[in-house]
């Protein structure tokens, strides 16, 4: 496979990685074990300070709800309240340009709101929207939080609340028999 990549970052992108989706070269997307579709497993080397070693890397958390769940405990336990919490990233899709802030995992609210069966504007009902809750949340952050060196590491929202059912992130991934273009 020609990618025109450093073979270490290679490497490491396959570790990350269930399989190669699509490759050309200067481009790998694979299905991370996490199950994102995503170029390069998520692995980036921006906002690392070079200090720490020699090409240092960020990869994903391992278990990005766990993560949310272990803050929002950690949170409860110092302030008295536990807020939802959204980890995210910034991420590529496939049918158009640019990047967005999305949920890698969240605790506290609901990830995925199914609004199937519920009425539109005009009473019609609703057959298959599906709203990623924490998505748009992990979105509307990711402009105040920016992609380069804004430095800003957190965004309070303050005032969205929902009484929909909490659930986790993971919610979001489309498995692979339900994926059209996998």
């Amino acid at each position: 496979m020609q990618v025109d990549k450093d073979p270490r970052l290679v490497e490491l992108i396959l570790r990350e990685s269930r399989r190669v989706v699509r490759h050309r070269s200067g481009v790998l997307i694979v299905e991370h074990r996490l199950g994102f579709v995503m170029a390069n497993a998520g692995i980036d080397r921006s906002n690392i300070d070079p200090q720490i070693g020699t090409d240092p890397v960020l990869l994903l958390p391992a278990d990005p709800d766990a993560s949310a769940t272990a803050l929002r405990q950690t949170l409860a336990a110092r302030y008295g309240t536990a807020p939802g919490v959204i980890i995210s990233d910034s991420f590529g899709r496939a049918w158009r340009h640019g990047t967005v802030g999305i949920a890698l995992g969240s605790a506290g609210l609901p990830a995925l709101l199914d609004l199937r069966g519920s009425p539109d504007l005009y009473g019609r009902a609703l057959r298959v929207t599906e709203t990623g809750f924490a998505d748009e949340v992990a979105a509307a952050a990711s402009l105040l939080m920016g992609q380069a060196d804004e430095g800003i590491p957190v965004v309070l929202v303050r005032g969205l609340a929902r009484s929909d059912p909490d659930t986790n992130a993971a919610q979001l991934i489309r498995s692979a028999d339900q994926d059209l273009f996998r």
